[in-house]
């Protein structure tokens, strides 16, 4: 199977990288920007496509893309018209609209294609869901993911990081990605949105990258008309804070960190017992590669992921 890779402008190009040529046969990088173009392929010996075009009219079954944001919905559109299977880093688009226009030529040329949502197929996650979908915790009410770094505070983000117009904005859109397709996963859509977006790091070398200012720290609140409530926490602005998943129902309540998960339920007599995690699972990019593709990766939740943050950043306050 051949596979290349489509832009490095997303930091996990490499790794991506790395997978494929782990798994596949590796046959080329198109990037539009030179100097990144160069210094990935003398970092990873691999060789350049001289344009988009002679990617796409080359014999490349499987294409990786890492553009920035605001470009996939031309290049996957070119992609799939070109026929070549497609894997994409997250989010699909910056508008619903671009996403269905995605959405379409996928369909239209019956490529496969797989989205970037790495939590969904890991042991935490995994276990959580697993209990939630029990029925344990009765009618779920609740729901509380909270996912940062420390990307701003010790300026180790790319500077495209911060460019409003190539990301769509910045810490939600960026890392917040996994809270928004967790909540969907466990909950569904929500019927109501409300945000608070900020710009908290004070580093002159950080804020002299961008004139954009985009958010570095942010929480999105999710309601249900079932009565749940979810609240998505993220940003670039925390050191030492471990990733939590939590899911609070009317009997009870399961939570996975660092440290395992818990789970405090009715069974358990409303005392904390530690649960065995569920095994891994493939991530999205070794599903795309071995082209066992799993449930819950796919087009609908590309456009799911996408519509909530099409929400989240038109209901800020």
């Amino acid at each position: 199977m051949k596979t290349a890779i489509c832009g490095v402008w997303h930091v996990h190009a490499g790794s991506y990288f790395e997978r494929a040529l782990a798994l596949t046969d590796v046959v080329g990088v198109w990037e539009e920007d030179a100097l990144r173009r160069e210094n990935f392929c003398q970092h990873y010996h691999v060789k350049a496509f001289d344009s988009f075009e002679s990617l796409l009219s080359s014999d490349v079954e499987n294409v990786i893309v890492c553009t920035a944001t605001n470009q996939h919905t031309q290049i996957i559109t070119r992609l799939a018209e070109a026929g070549k299977n497609i894997f994409t880093e997250k989010v699909l688009a910056l508008t619903d609209e671009d996403a269905e226009k995605i959405a379409a030529a996928v369909a239209r040329n019956n490529v496969k294609f797989v989205i970037s949502l790495p939590h969904k197929y890991s042991a935490g996650p995994q276990t959580v869901k697993k209990i939630v979908d029990s029925g344990e915790l009765g009618k779920i009410n609740y729901l509380r993911f909270r996912n940062c770094h420390s990307g701003s505070l010790d300026n180790w983000l790319p500077a495209h990081f911060y460019n409003l117009s190539e990301c769509g904005g910045g810490a939600m859109i960026d890392l917040g990605a996994h809270g928004m397709y967790l909540t969907d996963w466990i909950c569904g859509q929500p019927d109501s949105y409300s945000s608070i977006f900020t710009v908290s790091c004070e580093d002159t070398s950080v804020a002299n990258v961008t004139g954009d200012r985009v958010e570095d720290n942010a929480v999105t609140m999710m309601g249900f008309r079932s009565g749940c409530i979810a609240i998505n926490e993220t940003g670039f602005v925390s050191r030492g804070y471990p990733m939590s998943l939590e899911v609070g129902g009317e009997n009870g309540c399961v939570r996975y960190d660092n440290n395992g998960v818990c789970k405090i339920t009715k069974q358990t007599d409303f005392k904390p017992q530690i649960v065995d995690m569920a095994p891994d699972l493939p991530a999205p990019i070794d599903q795309f590669l071995t082209n066992q593709i799993l449930d819950g990766c796919g087009m609908e939740e590309a456009l799911h992921l996408t519509h909530m943050m099409v929400c989240a950043y038109k209901n800020r306050i």
